[in-house]
């Protein structure tokens, strides 16, 4: 299993947190350091079952520059997203785990990175 995490982020450090006392074995990936190329976020975005929208943080300021919420949310516009996903990583939503069995959760709850160990 591996977790994209953004080390200053308090979710990421909780999924983290509960990987390990779990004893979980996964990879860390700095996702923002590592930045996923746009094949990558579509596997992510597949293993998901989301749209790229979906796993969006608009609120930041990467966002609103780009003006995303005004952005399309349909699949003629869903490249676009993507690449602005690959070129801004920092929009993309933290914790996502991508689990053993193919699957991925966003892993913002206890819950969540729970569902995730349980794949």
């Amino acid at each position: 299993m591996e977790i994209w995490i953004n080390p200053a982020c308090s979710k990421c450090r909780g999924a983290v947190q509960l990987l390990d006392a779990e004893g979980a074995e996964y990879t860390v990936r700095r996702y923002l350091e590592d930045v996923p190329s746009p094949d990558e976020i579509r596997a992510v975005l597949d293993r998901l079952g989301l749209e790229p929208w979906e796993i969006t943080r608009t609120q930041e300021a990467d966002a609103k520059e780009l003006g995303l919420k005004e952005w399309p949310r349909e699949a003629g516009s869903r490249e676009r997203w993507i690449s602005a996903l690959a070129e801004h990583p920092k929009l993309i939503q933290r914790p996502i785990i991508t689990a053993d069995d193919g699957s991925a959760v966003v892993a913002r709850t206890d819950e969540a990175v729970r569902d995730a160990l349980s794949r």
